[in-house]
């Protein structure tokens, strides 16, 4: 079972300055650091990302282009479906981690979700050789949601299991965890490009099926580099001690039980048992009341300690900032639908005879992430230690801000250019002739992608470590999935966002904001409301980080 076991001073190994706290080996040793975890092992679980990365966004980036052209979809609905889909995808991990935080253990998960991801994989690949049928749409979506749920399983538990390569009690241990986060990226971001490089290429030019193929050999093959690592890995370990999710839960149902309790008894309780952390008591103090149960309860022992409900707090007091995060999801769920298709209308010529697949374009964002992190994690932190005297330069919660501030930024690039593309269409009176290409080259939109990818360096990898560090020990698969579902829920508002602007801007026989022909289409509208929802969720993101209480001392 893959949770932290937390371990008593009376039986822990002498060997206090060799041995990873809570981690064993493969056998059910104690994990040392020289022989298991660290760079060695976290190099082959990053090595995997890299190739499930490739294969999910094999699917993920040109799937709109396979909606309106082999499926004959409507652009309106083919980005509804892809929302959804990708929302589901991003939400799934919330039930993998369950799974791998409660009973398979993250290894585990991640074997049975690698089988899952290459039957899906397969059968994608089968259902994009049909002819168009309705078994062809419906083994194409049964393979696609298999992916999905596969998916749920992997992502957090992978990443979960290589920070665990790290001992966080360990000062350069530390720093290397918070630098894995950043490099993990990095080799994530390798495989997308990789992805968008051939992959797209292969599907507008070659064939589908072996666009899809190519994929599902990729995902054999990081299964068997995962395996090949299992020698090297440390693994966490789960004791007797009760399970995260009753301790939290008994703690929301004791406080519910004690609603009616007097301020004064909960002060009373406080005082016996010891004060609370810093300023945590006054932050959710109704949880307070679940330092008190019925006596019945009390005659057997079966009170809240005051660590249980510091550790329900602490999980409680994420999500004011995962809700302010979903503004920035919407607009992360834009680069593989407008953006692709906003795309495909312009001048995509290289060179005499060989067009760029618009879904390449999606390389930009990988190219400035791997050109920025290197950057951020070797000279820009190095640099703010200096002066903010921060482990890690700047905190986590000023990282993930200073992101969504450019997400901003690339929203309004994005709509300058699209107001540019529909003007340059109507000099050219091209307004009428939708499968025309507008004499505007596709390198107008590298800026909007370039500022995407900076904003991902900053707000999803401090998402990631955030969520990572400030959940329980045990929980920390189901913290990366927590921050996965803000990316979920953020596709589905895009589609509901997209559904209610259909509707209104269509009425009466309108023009809708996203019409099949895009020369009538308003997207640079889109992008402005995009804008201004990111500017409210920054808003509303700053009020909290504020006042948010970091779990753990150490932690910056």
């Amino acid at each position: 079972m893959a949770t932290s076991l937390e371990e008593s001073p009376e039986t822990r190994t002498p060997l206090l300055d060799d041995v990873v706290d809570g981690a064993v080996d493969y056998k059910g040793h104690p994990a040392r650091r020289l022989p298991s975890g660290g760079w060695r092992s976290a190099s082959f679980i990053i090595g995997v990302e890299v190739a499930e990365r490739f294969a999910y966004y094999g699917i993920s980036s040109n799937l709109i282009t396979f909606l309106t052209g082999p499926l004959g979809q409507s652009m309106a609905t083919a980005a509804e479906n892809v929302n959804t889909w990708s929302g589901t995808a991003f939400l799934f991990p919330l039930l993998g981690a369950f799974v791998a935080d409660s009973f398979l253990g993250r290894y585990r998960t991640i074997i049975v979700a690698s089988l899952l991801y290459i039957l899906g994989l397969g059968l994608l690949t089968v259902s994009a050789l049909l002819t168009s049928s309705e078994l062809q749409i419906v083994l194409f979506f049964f393979s696609l949601y298999l992916v999905a749920v596969a998916q749920g399983g992997h992502k957090p538990c992978v990443q979960a299991l290589g920070a665990d390569q790290f001992d966080g009690q360990d000062p350069e241990e530390c720093k290397a965890k918070s630098s894995f986060f950043n490099w993990w990226y990095f080799g994530m971001n390798a495989g997308i490009l990789l992805s968008f490089s051939v992959l797209t290429y292969i599907q507008d030019n070659l064939s589908w099926g072996l666009g899809f193929g190519i994929p599902c050999v990729v995902m054999i093959l990081a299964l068997i580099i995962f395996v090949s690592g299992t020698r090297t890995y440390r693994y966490s370990i789960q004791g007797e001690e009760e399970s995260p999710f009753v301790r939290i839960g008994k703690v929301f149902v004791a406080a519910l039980r004690n609603r009616r309790t007097s301020p004064s008894a909960i002060a009373s309780e406080e005082e016996s048992l010891g004060t609370f952390p810093d300023q945590s008591s006054e932050q959710f103090k109704f949880l307070n009341k679940a330092l008190l149960a019925p006596d019945n309860l009390k005659k057997n022992g079966k009170v809240c300690t005051i660590a249980e409900v510091e550790e329900a707090k602490a999980v409680l007091r994420l999500f004011p900032i995962w809700t302010a995060c979903l503004p920035y999801a919407i607009v992360f769920a834009q680069f593989t639908t407008f953006f692709t298709k906003q795309g495909a209308t312009m001048d995509r010529t290289i060179v005499p005879g060989f067009d760029i697949p618009a879904a390449s374009l999606q390389s930009f964002i990988c190219l400035a992430i791997m050109m920025i992190i290197p950057i951020y994690d070797r000279i820009f932190v190095p640099m703010a230690r200096a002066f903010t005297r921060e482990p890690f330069g700047i905190t986590m919660l000023q990282r993930i801000g200073t992101g969504m501030f450019f997400s901003i930024i690339s929203m309004v690039v994005a709509a300058l250019v699209e107001m540019k593309r529909l003007q340059t269409a109507k000099d050219y009176d091209l307004v009428d002739l939708p499968s025309a290409t507008i004499p505007m080259s596709i390198w107008w939109l590298v800026p909007q992608y370039c500022l995407y990818g900076l904003a991902d360096v900053l707000t999803i990898v401090g998402l990631q470590e955030f969520f990572y560090d400030q959940v329980p020990n045990e929980l920390r698969s189901m913290g990366l999935a927590l921050y996965l579902s803000i990316l979920g829920v953020g596709n589905f508002l895009s589609s509901f966002l997209i559904s209610i602007i259909e509707e209104a801007t269509s009425w009466g026989g309108n023009t809708s904001w996203f019409s099949d022909n895009l020369n009538l289409a308003h997207l640079d509208y889109f992008y402005w409301l995009l804008a201004a929802l990111c500017g409210v969720g920054l808003l509303a993101y700053m009020y909290f980080a504020k006042s948010y209480l970091y779990n753990r001392a150490s932690t910056i």
